[in-house]
């Protein structure tokens, strides 16, 4: 299955059976952007707090930190974040502690993983909410703060990430205000027009548009 919606999401995957897990990988893996593994809770932690996933799977029973207690510390950070739980018929009792929580779905072992693929496709409309389309082809998630290009990750500094997302809460901003946002202190036009240079190459000289004398906007789609 080869979807735009799909190619844009960030999974990770949280399983201690790892037969399972590359199942999984392997079944569905390659519809998405990418598909991140982890054996225990502490180290889907330390993944999900570096990659910011758009969609975490995760089993219940797990050595070091459980399925549960992980969702738990990750909702208390994002209260957004999508969460599908795995759970063996014999934890079924866990699941009202996992809805409590605020898990999105929950899937009984065995289950098939197309099933799975399914659901994640409908959430489309609800995380395509967190999405805003920019011209050439770019996208960027407000959830996970990325930048796409045609479902490619385009990694950013953080001063090139906040200038962007200050430029589509306000579509246009002066060079003055840009200057500030970024450097917080008096610098020159020429430092100015490099690091828009230097932005402009990682994206597009589409995407800054310079209003002349003025500052600049970012190009909606």
């Amino acid at each position: 299955m080869r979807n735009k919606f799909l190619k844009s999401l960030k999974v990770l995957l949280v399983e201690d059976e790892e037969k399972l897990a590359l199942l999984l990988k392997n079944a569905i893996g390659d519809n998405f952007h990418s598909f991140l593994l982890a054996k225990d809770g502490n180290e889907g932690l330390q993944i999900y707090k570096k990659v910011l996933p758009d969609i975490v799977i995760t089993d219940i029973m797990m050595p070091n930190k459980t399925g549960l207690e992980m969702a738990q510390e990750i909702k208390q950070n994002d209260p957004n974040s999508n969460i599908i739980i795995l759970s063996a018929f014999s934890e079924v009792d866990k699941l009202l502690s996992a809805i409590d929580i605020g898990v999105i779905k929950y899937f009984i072992k065995p289950f098939d993983p197309d099933e799975v693929l399914a659901y994640i496709l409908s959430l489309e409309k609800s995380i395509g909410n967190k999405r805003i389309e920019l011209q050439g082809g770019f996208v960027f998630n407000t959830t996970t703060k990325s930048l796409y290009k045609n479902s490619k990750y385009i990694a950013l500094s953080k001063k090139e990430l906040l200038v962007l997302e200050t430029l589509l809460e306000n579509s246009f901003l002066k060079y003055e205000e840009i200057k500030k946002i970024i450097w917080k202190e008096e610098v020159s036009d020429e430092r100015l027009r490099t690091f828009i240079k230097r932005f402009r190459e990682k994206t597009s000289k589409e995407l800054l548009i310079n209003v002349k004398a003025q500052g600049y906007q970012i190009a909606l789609d």
